[in-house]
């Protein structure tokens, strides 16, 4: 049972586990390179493979104690590797992060905000069905479209007529809000 929920777990995270499996391979083999590079070398400070994974997991979480560092070229040049995937699997993290939340918000808002139809919707769509054959309508029907464009005309007034005010600083909003968005006052 719970290896079901381990796996469920993974395939709705998979766009973390991916930068988590490249986090173990180049923490390892970076790891593995620096220790390759400098274990022999003279004067090296990375001489078992313990404190080269320990170097590896600092430099790719861009800590850099300074305690470890590489001193042959080839050493270095493993390093720069590791600070710069570090880096960028920070960044995408935090990116995929930040786009999970957002989607998170995003839902929840359009939860929130259904689409109503307004009250002059129907009486539009007759009279744009009445336009596009103005030219075949009678007297009658005529009159009866002009009554419906002074109905909708006064719908829509009153809805714009439908606003509230900040008392402090005067914003005016359309529909009522908890908060003003220019003073923060509890509307």
């Amino acid at each position: 049972m719970r290896i079901g929920r381990l796996s469920t777990i993974l395939k709705n995270n998979l766009e973390f586990v991916v930068p988590g499996i490249l986090i173990v391979v180049i923490v390892y083999g970076g790891g593995f390179g620096v220790y390759l590079a400098e274990h022999d070398h003279p004067g090296a400070n990375i001489i078992r493979f313990d404190d080269a994974i320990w170097f590896a997991v600092v430099t790719i979480t861009t800590v850099g104690y300074g305690d470890y560092y590489p001193v042959t070229e080839v050493g270095r040049i493993i390093t720069v590797f590791i600070m710069f995937s570090g880096i960028g699997i920070v960044v995408s993290v935090l990116g995929l992060l930040s786009q999970r939340r957002l989607q998170k918000v995003e839902a929840r808002f359009s939860k929130k905000i259904e689409v109503q139809p307004r009250l002059g919707d129907d009486m539009k769509k007759n009279i744009k069905n009445k336009i596009e054959v103005i030219d075949t309508i009678n007297d009658e029907d005529f009159d009866t479209l002009l009554i419906k464009i002074k109905g909708l005309r006064r719908t829509l007034l009153e809805e714009s007529k439908t606003s509230y005010r900040c008392t402090r600083c005067g914003n005016f909003y359309r529909s009522k809000p908890k908060f003003c968005s220019n003073c923060g006052l509890d509307l």
